[in-house]
């Protein structure tokens, strides 16, 4: 029998806190005021809904901010791989460690969380001005991008155990279902961000404002909302101090927002030099065009030099005409190629009858069709009545096409940057020439760029083992002097080519077009020649989308 003790029972502790705090053996918690009281325990769901709405926001803005990051570590570097591998990484230890930091604010969760938010806010917001603005002027970019990166990671990382705790502050109640719905609105938040930044932020803002406006958002919706419901909890004057940070971090944003034009103009100017005449920022890359209009241009993609006006005409001519000649050229597929400079050697020969050009983003396209100094270098090749266009990534389209009759091609040209040049694996992977090969009529040829001689020759080869691996013949050749060599000082080097088929390929040039400027069958000859005596016995490893990189 169990004995009850005599007295009432005893007064079960009330399940409001003051400071978000467990109460303590002994010690009933002290008593929230009247007015707190009554708002949070007259609609404690929509209080509840208040803050994980709050966690949604927060969290969509600092996915945002971390591909930011990401997408400008890319455009200024050029490596994806290392530069999504060093955010992300720093990115997760940086959160790590701003939640061991958070605990020490638990005691005042909504004025640690406004602070926070006020300081994610302008942190975030300024960082793509930032990181543009040292890659321009200091040259310390990388270092910029890690540091900015940690203390965004911090900031982000203190954000859960504070919500966590104002979570709390509302109704107690069991921690697992509490973390549940917590993380549920995070995640779902994160979702959110990272559709809006490809397809919204990106094509419609751009890197600077984008982050620029989702700090605005991340401090209206972080700081004040809390503060307008937890409002009870600092002091009237640290209250009004918080206020004030949260307007003052607006202004900023709003001053910074009206600054940036003229920000990115100077430091485009610093970079690029001369006049600038174009920019576009697309969902993949950032297009510059700069040089007055009668000549000479540059294009610029994501910082790389791409086109240099007085040389251009070297990497086109080496690429088109040696396959146009080696064969049946009545239909032609261009893999890239969107500024239409590859393409007006392609029209240069008078048996082709239409030609395809697959380009993944129509910004390049349009700017060489609208732009009258690249739309006289191109030629207009592109308002050609033989030529039609398709936006897609090359790879992704000859995975889905469906080779029939009358699809197939007498040449393929694969105008796109070699690995070394700054370009990505997959369009030089054995995948890749595996999935060309199909489109082949009896007797095609493809014609790849292998890099320049001052990248060393490994590129060269590891393209060649790819195309082997996929059934073709291949002879390499090269042509002397870079495309850019005019706009960069410098050896001039030479820039390498791959002609491959099913049975080894003449290298020679037609007689039905112009005589390029670049190329003389002797040339050519003496090239494949000299590549043919250098290639190694014991060649490098085909690349592959799964292999090392």
């Amino acid at each position: 029998m169990i004995n009850h003790p005599a007295g009432p029972p005893p007064a079960q502790p009330s399940l409001d806190l003051d400071d978000g705090s467990p109460p303590r053996p002994g010690r009933s918690p002290a008593p929230l005021p009247a007015r707190r009281r009554s708002r949070l325990r007259a609609r404690p769901e929509l209080a509840r809904l208040v803050v994980l709405l709050a966690a949604f926001v927060c969290a969509a803005c600092g996915l945002v901010y971390e591909l930011e990051l990401v997408a400008l570590g890319d455009y200024l570097l050029g490596d994806s791989v290392t530069q999504t591998s060093v955010v992300l990484s720093v990115m997760v230890f940086a959160m790590g460690l701003g939640s061991l930091l958070a605990k020490r604010f638990t005691r005042r969760p909504a004025t640690a969380f406004a602070l926070v938010e006020c300081a994610l806010a302008l942190t975030g917001g300024l960082s793509v001005l930032a990181i543009y603005s040292c890659w321009a002027w200091v040259g310390h970019h990388q270092a910029a991008v890690i540091g900015l990166t940690c203390l965004i990671g911090v900031l982000i990382g203190a954000e859960i155990p504070l919500l966590m705790t104002l979570v709390q502050r509302i109704r107690r109640e069991d921690a697992g279902r509490a973390a549940a719905d917590l993380f549920a609105a995070d995640y779902v938040g994160a979702l959110i961000g990272g559709l809006a930044f490809p397809f919204l932020i990106l094509p419609v803002l751009g890197p600077g404002s984008g982050a620029l406006v989702t700090g605005a958002v991340n401090a209206v919706a972080g700081a004040a909302v809390v503060l307008w419901l937890f409002r009870e909890e600092p002091a009237p004057r640290v209250r009004l101090l918080l206020w004030g940070g949260c307007g003052l971090v607006l202004a900023l944003l709003a001053a910074a927002s009206a600054w940036s034009d003229a920000v990115e103009r100077a430091a485009r100017q610093a970079l690029y030099g001369g006049q600038v005449r174009s920019v576009s920022q697309s969902r993949h890359q950032e297009i510059v065009l700069t040089g007055p209009a009668e000549g000479p241009l540059r294009l610029y993609l994501d910082g790389r030099l791409a086109v240099c006006g007085p040389d251009e005409y070297r990497g086109n001519e080496g690429l088109v005409h040696p396959a146009m000649a080696a064969g049946p050229d009545a239909r032609v597929l261009l893999l890239g190629g969107g500024d239409g400079l590859a393409l007006r050697e392609v029209l240069r020969h008078r048996g082709v009858r239409s030609v395809l050009v697959v380009d993944h983003d129509p910004a390049l396209p349009r700017l060489a069709r609208t732009d009258p100094g690249l739309a006289a270098l191109s030629g207009r090749s592109l308002d050609d009545p033989r030529v039609r266009t398709a936006q897609a990534d090359p790879l992704e389209w000859l995975r889905t096409v469906r080779p029939g009759p009358g699809e197939s091609f007498d040449v393929v040209l694969a105008d796109l940057p070699a690995p070394a040049d700054g370009g990505p694996v997959t369009f030089h992977s054995q995948e890749f020439y595996g999935l060309t090969t199909r489109l082949l009529a009896p007797g095609g040829r493809l014609a790849v760029r292998g890099g320049d001689e001052q990248h060393g020759w490994q590129g060269l080869w590891q393209a060649e083992s790819g195309l082997r691996a996929a059934g073709l013949r291949t002879v390499p050749y090269a042509v002397a002097g870079s495309a850019t060599a005019s706009c960069r000082p410098g050896p001039e080097g030479s820039q390498s080519f791959l002609l491959a088929a099913a049975a080894q390929p003449p290298l020679t040039l037609a007689p039905d077009a112009p005589p390029p400027r670049a190329l003389t069958p002797d040339t050519l000859r003496t090239s494949a020649a000299r590549l043919t005596a250098l290639r190694p016995l014991h060649p490098p490893a085909a690349l592959t989308l799964l292999g090392p990189h």
